[in-house]
């Protein structure tokens, strides 16, 4: 998308917030209402529904943070963390502290979006009744999807032990000043957050519409994909192949040309199921700021190795995706610092209903072959003759490098990371000590 074009775009979504009268303008423009201050109108409501938007965009959550934690959580050499940040290289060595700032930070920033959300859905009656719908999908899809990442990230995986009695993270429906020792709640359990999100998605997948007008709010599409991507983690195959083929047949996406098209925001528009969106005037782009190199405006602190340029064949132009610089390697991925950040593109659709249909022996939508080969044709990777579930998973890991799915991948499929199992300590977040000083309620995961 042209930066003009996001520019303008960005500007409407909090012009459209307020009245046009300039009295209402002058009083207070701001894209968030106070905590304490009472939602009288719908455009109160809609206000604090861009606050939280703003708030998934964060550098710490959906602005890059979420994603590289993951990254580096399960990595296995496939890069080498080389920057002076020691918060990012524990993680990438999986020796956490429960006062990391990073994990601090994500679970609070997490939680304080969360709030907004709630704020929204705690007046949605006073949303015109045109708009309702659509306010309550959205406020619902970031809901679900952020209560998704963090029970993946701090508590066990789906399955792992007893989903009834695993520990996740509190589980917060209604709007609170902050989870203090006055209002101390316990860690719901993995089954519970899982509840929550799948209720949460279901429902916004029903209210959103297809489309929306200013791109970068969540639509139908958006939550149905979130949606697989839940299914996937719990081993529910069909429903994942069933929500993956609905984004897939709806018509309204299409894969970028080019597999380097899909990082451009002048090429993308209809891969992106869903994105952050990043200008020159407002968004964070962190994943630039970490894994781009210095002549793309980045840090250049997280270097491609060989071990993971060795999985691409010779042809393949996603092994071509990279620069060197001072002989360190660079994904391209995210060299436009004002680049929108994926959150979840159309490959991954074909890449999950082909592994769901071949886990299953079906072939809803096409077989699971003729899915994988179209990733592979995209990136002019030669066509396999031939399929197996390894097959797959290596073909999820080329595509979707970086992005943050190696985690979910690593984790539902029970694979080692180097020597460590799956579902090690070592790789599941601490309760950040901030938390656990706060509420006494609060239990600190083992190992910790």
């Amino acid at each position: 998308m042209n930066k003009t074009i996001k520019n303008i775009l960005i500007a409407s979504i909090a012009l459209n917030t307020f009245t046009a009268c300039d009295k209402e303008l002058d009083i207070d423009p701001k894209v968030s209402i106070d905590e304490l201050a009472a939602l009288n109108t719908s455009k109160d409501v809609q206000v604090t529904l861009v606050g939280a938007y703003d708030g998934l965009s964060d550098g710490n959550v959906l602005g890059g943070g979420n994603q590289y934690i993951k990254e580096l959580l399960v990595d296995d050499r496939d890069v080498v963390f080389g920057g002076t940040f020691t918060t990012l290289d524990e993680i990438w060595r999986k020796t956490i502290s429960t006062t990391n700032g990073d994990i601090t930070n994500l679970w609070m920033d997490s939680y304080n979006t969360i709030n907004r959300v709630n704020n929204v859905l705690s007046a949605i009656d006073k949303v015109d009744q045109a708009e309702k719908p659509s306010v309550e999908g959205q406020a619902r899809f970031i809901r679900g999807l952020l209560y998704f990442e963090l029970v993946n990230l701090y508590g066990k995986f789906w399955g792992d032990g007893d989903n009834n009695t695993n520990l996740a993270v509190p589980l917060v429906l209604t709007p609170t000043r902050g989870i203090t020792s006055d209002d101390s709640r316990p860690r719901a359990t993995v089954a519970q957050i899982y509840t929550q999100v799948l209720e949460d998605l279901t429902k916004a997948e029903q209210l959103l519409p297809s489309s929306l007008t200013n791109t970068g709010f969540a639509t139908k599409n958006a939550a149905t994909a979130i949606l697989s991507r839940v299914y996937l983690a719990q081993g529910n195959y069909a429903l994942a192949r069933d929500a993956a083929n609905r984004v897939i047949t709806s018509g309204t996406h299409s894969l970028a040309p080019t597999f380097e098209d899909a990082f451009n925001d002048d090429a993308n528009a209809e891969e992106l199921i869903f994105r952050i969106i990043v200008t020159d005037q407002d968004g964070v782009n962190d994943l630039n700021t970490f894994y781009a190199s210095s002549s793309n405006q980045g840090r250049g602190d997280i270097r491609v190795q060989s071990k993971h340029l060795a999985l691409y064949s010779p042809e393949d132009t996603r092994g071509q995706f990279f620069n060197v610089l001072n002989r360190n390697v660079f994904t391209l991925k995210f060299a436009d610092r004002y680049a929108d950040l994926p959150i979840i593109r159309l490959s991954e659709m074909y890449l999950t209903r082909a592994e769901c249909n071949f886990r299953l022996g079906t072939s809803i939508g096409a077989t699971a072959l003729s899915d994988i080969n179209l990733i592979r044709s995209r990136a002019e990777a030669n066509n396999l003759a031939s399929l197996t579930l390894s097959d797959i998973i290596k073909e999820r890991r080329l595509e979707l490098a970086f992005e943050g799915s190696n985690y979910l991948d690593i984790k539902r499929n029970k694979l080692k990371v180097g020597a460590v199992d799956y579902n090690a300590n070592s790789l599941v977040l601490p309760v950040p000590q901030r938390e656990i000083d706060t509420n006494k309620s609060l239990v600190q995961n083992s190992g910790y």
